[in-house]
């Protein structure tokens, strides 16, 4: 049955995920689309942009549309995908939670530790390549088209460049940045 599978996927998410919402993207990418071929490649990337643009972590926000997504392309009706959204996103949480509720004792004891300082750096480095696999899987035919020398390629870049210009030289605010990405993007791409 779907939803059992859905909850042991999402807890088995929740409990080897270390680095936040970013590095559960990958995670998430290989079992709902490469595992069971709940979503497909494209749609995967979709969630991930809408997981971005709503409010609350983005982990969750990516369990919470990959479950009711699942359900419904399974063949079930949409309340039933909000089922699978809700076991989704508890599961993801549920053995995290316990596992913070039985190691804080332990942590906060032996926080000054030179083998837990130790540790907590070797998962920092670890968390860092786990969050650069989230961006690479990304970055795909299916969501950027093979580059070929357009005008509308050659915007995206220019665009791009000129953003994070912006953003890294003259600290600008980000919020002006994405609605003048998306002017300029209305403007080309229409």
């Amino acid at each position: 049955m779907i939803f059992w599978r859905i909850f042991s996927v999402f807890c088995k998410i929740g409990i080897f995920n270390f680095g936040g919402g970013y590095a559960m993207i990958a995670l998430i990418q290989h079992e709902v689309v490469e595992n069971y071929g709940w979503l497909t490649s494209t749609e995967f990337t979709d969630v991930v942009a809408i997981s971005q643009m709503t409010p609350g972590p983005i982990g969750i926000n990516v369990a919470t549309y990959a479950g009711y997504t699942a359900v419904v392309n399974a063949g079930y009706a949409p309340w039933l995908g909000v089922f699978g959204a809700f076991l989704a996103s508890f599961a993801v949480i549920l053995l995290p939670v316990v596992a913070m509720l039985l190691v804080c004792r332990f942590l906060l004891k032996h926080k000054d530790s030179t083998y837990v300082k130790d540790i907590f750096t070797v998962l920092r480095l670890a968390i860092i390549g786990v969050i650069a696999a989230a961006a690479m899987l990304l970055v795909t035919p299916d969501n950027f088209g093979l580059p070929a020398l357009s005008l509308h390629f050659i915007a995206s870049i220019i665009i791009f460049v000129s953003v994070f210009f912006s953003s890294y030289k003259y600290k600008t605010n980000p919020i002006l940045l994405i609605i003048a990405s998306g002017i300029a993007g209305l403007i080309l791409y229409l």
